[in-house]
């Protein structure tokens, strides 16, 4: 999502807080504010060939009501409570394939339908560690998705986008796209597109799954990007600059967009801070949690400031490839992602194909910054590269120690 055109000053060009930001923008002339809405959330109905298509009842449906705002809620990571060496889950796997060093892996010949529940915390843990989880061939159902993620914690409700028109799946999330609605290029860039699922909730969600039930033969894949890579990347220096910084994350472009499509918001937007690093409970590793789909600002800092960070991560997030993991989905075809350090985007080269997938979006907890992680727990926060070469028995490159040099590579 593009994000919106605001320019948040203060006397000395720094904001502090929402209250603040808020205080800076009532106070800015209104006839000379410009306002930008991004029409990719203005959703398709998705109100063609519904007598021939299979599954006509998961289609976009808009109901008009009401739910009250989102307030904390106990969250405890079913990572937690996982065997750290995930024996329950891989072996009863007949492949697990790494598909990069950072990010993603595949398990095959699993059954979702038969998971146990050891087997289910394990796969929070290798979620949580890999970022992105895939299964192709599997035939569960949207009530066992749901129940799936109803074991990671409660389960999250759109405030704007599509639900099922079949009854009681207001908890599931709709991804679809027809001949009807093509792709406009004058609407959005592709960085915009990037992002990890609502993070201007207080809560932000975490082992999240997506199964495609309608695709293309080829074309409409999703890349996903690994913020534990991407902090990893960082020297040392930046990193300790960025973990004292806090972001503010903003529903407010997404409400727009729909209202603009005449839809109704069935939850006023929010907006709400978060670190821009962040700590995985289970892991205990840091993460980089900004994104260009919802992080507006960081806070604290002068706006060009601001700007430059923001602008230099959300590249790294797109364009750094060793970040990357590029899955692409057949029908039947399901991805499990931790939303709390990974980013992602779909490619849009499918028109006029249709694509049609159902997300299922448990709450995480409350994000945690470096400060705050290791003063609940009395553990130190990892980098999590630095982890792997040490059970790889590596010696850290000097760089990681806040020493650098020229280097040379060839391919």
């Amino acid at each position: 999502m593009a994000p919106v055109a605001i320019s948040e000053e203060s006397g000395n060009g720094t904001i502090g807080s929402v209250a603040e930001l808020k205080k800076a923008q009532a106070n800015k002339p209104q006839d000379h504010e410009p306002m930008f809405i991004n029409p990719f959330y203005s959703p398709s109905a998705g109100d063609q060939d519904d007598d021939d298509y299979h599954y006509a009842k998961y289609k976009p449906h808009f109901p008009v009501v009401n739910w009250e705002p989102l307030t904390e809620i106990a969250v405890t990571d079913r990572g937690h409570f996982a065997d750290s060496s995930k024996t329950a889950l891989l072996s009863a796997a007949q492949k697990v394939k790494h598909l990069t060093p950072a990010i993603g892996t595949e398990l095959v010949g699993i059954d979702l339908r038969q998971l146990t529940n050891q087997q289910k915390d394990e796969l929070a843990l290798l979620v949580a560690e890999r970022g992105v989880v895939f299964f192709r061939d599997q035939e569960l159902n949207i009530h066992e998705q749901l129940d799936i993620a109803r074991h990671f914690g409660p389960l999250h409700k759109h405030a704007t986008t599509p639900i099922p028109r079949e009854p009681g799946l207001e908890e599931v999330h709709i991804v679809y796209n027809d001949a009807a609605r093509r792709p406009d290029s004058s609407a959005f860039s592709k960085i915009e597109l990037w992002h990890s699922d609502v993070t201007y909730e207080i809560q932000p969600p975490c082992t999240t799954s997506l199964k495609v039930i309608t695709g293309p033969e080829y074309g409409g894949d999703t890349l996903w990007s690994s913020g534990y890579a991407l902090y990893s990347s960082l020297s040392p220096g930046m990193q300790a600059y960025l973990e004292g910084l806090t972001a503010l994350h903003s529903a407010v472009a997404q409400a727009d967009g729909s209202r603009a499509a005449g839809l109704h918001v069935r939850r006023e937007p929010v907006e709400n801070i978060h670190p821009v690093v962040r700590v995985h409970p289970v892991t205990g590793w840091k993460s980089v949690y900004v994104n260009p789909g919802f992080t507006r600002r960081i806070l604290g800092v002068p706006k060009p400031e601001s700007d430059t960070i923001l602008n230099f991560l959300f590249h790294q997030i797109a364009e750094n490839v060793d970040f990357q993991v590029r899955f692409h989905w057949e029908p039947n075809s399901i991805a499990f992602w931790d939303n709390r350090v990974v980013t992602h985007t779909a490619t849009f080269d499918f028109w006029p194909q249709t694509r049609h997938a159902l997300r299922a979006t448990p709450h995480g907890e409350k994000p945690e910054s470096v400060e705050d992680y290791e003063s609940r727990t009395g553990k130190v926060a990892k980098d999590r590269q630095i982890e792997i070469w040490k059970e790889q028995g590596i010696e850290i490159p000097q760089s990681r120690k806040g020493l650098s040099r020229a280097r040379g590579y060839n391919d």
